[in-house]
């Protein structure tokens, strides 16, 4: 029961951190959502009770989160010039890599934010293996051993 409550909120932060509405009206109904779809997936067997949502470095996500967003910002105006300027070279790559993760969720998280990153897109996940497309070779080349992998591996309790 604590870990389904805990999970709920879990989901009902989330929500209120990516909807930003803060309306009594929809406090309440981003609340009831939450614990209707932790019980509609329990009930389902669509998570497993033994979930590793709980075992982050929650510390360290929070850190993560204005990190990513900055890292997508970048990749965004680089990605930009190269549409705009003909002469900036689009190379594009497959590039495999190990990744440093130990948990499933490491790496999805890891996964997640290759692809939420413009000019890179996740194409195989295994564990010990990543495939990933990117816009240019140097690009490609950059994701193995890169800090995203870093700070991804650190997010994992272990």
């Amino acid at each position: 029961m604590i870990r389904t409550l805990a999970s709920a909120l879990a989901l009902y932060s989330i929500w209120l951190l990516l909807s930003g509405m803060f309306v009594p009206f929809l406090l309440a109904a981003g609340f009831c959502c939450a614990i209707a779809i932790k019980l509609f997936s329990r009930r389902l067997n669509a998570i497993a009770e033994e979930t590793e949502v709980l075992e982050l470095n929650w510390v360290k996500l929070v850190a993560y989160y204005p990190w990513l967003i900055k890292e997508t910002v970048l990749a965004a105006w680089d990605v930009s010039k190269r549409i705009l300027n003909p002469r900036l070279p689009i190379s594009p790559a497959l590039v495999e890599f190990a990744p440093s993760q130990k948990t499933d969720l490491g790496l999805v998280i890891h996964a997640n934010s290759i692809t939420l990153t413009p000019g890179t897109i996740s194409v195989e996940v295994e564990h010990g293996r990543f495939l990933v497309h990117a816009l240019t070779e140097e690009g490609a080349l950059s994701l193995a051993g890169s800090e995203m992998d870093r700070r991804c591996a650190e997010l994992e309790v272990v």
